[in-house]
């Protein structure tokens, strides 16, 4: 027996040496995946989230875990940062569609779909109130890409469709109400690659600097209890990557080190997780995926 191990021995050590010569080629990834923006049902068993279908962006529902997947949209247009009421009755998202962008609102399973936001205004990124009876949302910065223009924060009351401008002045983007409404998060961009997240009370008053550092800092999001703030940055030097802070501003964790660019975070109800999208170059082309980041028990209180 000693001897059969010593020749299985031998063998494995010289046979790598026998196909040491370079390869022939190197692959590429002919196919890749785009799976981006999860936003999660209130009793966080669920999530509605984007997937690029036959080079369409559409809004599909499954399970937290992936599996039970259910496109909810299948036109020939585009749907973009979906968010799902706290009622857990309805979807409001971006749809694109001839060069416009308006905030639309559905039932989950994709019925009764209609645009909430004005006529002639391209608007981005909706985000729900507490109740589910208003939706917040913003002017698009992105008009004459790679310049910024000025953006603002709009809000809607569904019952009688009346908007109002929140916040103006500069460019305001990704807001979003704290879960007791008296306050909003939103990412302000304050000069070249810089970007900051600002909080300001609930009629759009008081503003202040959340962040305050020279890198670029957005996509905010409230913890259940209102305590803590999620937000992407790249002021690590490796892509961007999720952090989170409390409200007075503190030093902030770092959630996960990732690699790529990680934005969108969103929190599950019970604050003990953190979804959020992450993308990276493969070959020519890029990949994008819906990540879950489980936090230690102190950071979720």
């Amino acid at each position: 027996m000693r001897h059969v191990l010593a020749a299985a021995l031998s063998v494995a050590c010289v046979a790598p040496n026998a196909y040491s010569a370079s390869p022939l080629s190197l692959p590429i990834q002919l196919t890749h995946s785009e799976n981006f923006d999860p936003s999660l049902s209130p009793d966080g068993k669920r999530m509605v989230y984007v997937s690029l279908i036959a080079g369409r962006e559409q809004l599909v529902v499954s399970d937290v875990d992936g599996g039970n997947m259910v496109e909810i949209t299948h036109d020939a247009t585009d749907h973009e940062d979906p968010s799902w009421s706290p009622d857990g009755r309805r979807v409001a998202y971006t749809h694109i569609s001839g060069g416009q962008e308006r905030i639309s609102v559905m039932q989950v399973d994709g019925t009764d779909d209609h645009a909430i936001s004005p006529a002639g205004k391209r608007t981005i990124h909706p985000e729900w109130s507490t109740d589910s009876t208003r939706v917040i949302y913003c002017t698009d910065d992105d008009l004459a890409p790679p310049r910024k223009n000025s953006s603002d924060i709009l809000v809607t009351v569904l019952s009688s469709m009346i908007t109002t401008t929140l916040i103006t002045g500069g460019i305001n983007t990704y807001p979003t109400w704290s879960p007791d409404m008296l306050h909003v998060a939103f990412r302000k961009i304050i000069g070249d690659g810089n970007s900051e997240v600002f909080v300001a009370d609930a009629d759009g008053t008081h503003l202040r600097n959340l962040t305050n550092n020279p890198f670029f800092d957005g996509w905010p999001a409230w913890s259940p209890d209102g305590k803590k703030i999620a937000f992407a940055s790249n002021r690590r030097g490796h892509g961007y990557q999720i952090f989170i802070t409390d409200i007075a501003g503190s030093e902030p964790q770092l959630v996960a080190n990732t690699e790529g660019r990680g934005t969108a975070p969103r929190w599950a109800p019970d604050g003990k997780s953190i979804y959020f999208t992450n993308c990276q170059s493969k070959d020519y082309g890029v990949d994008c995926e819906i990540l879950v980041a489980k936090l230690p028990g102190p950071a979720s209180n």
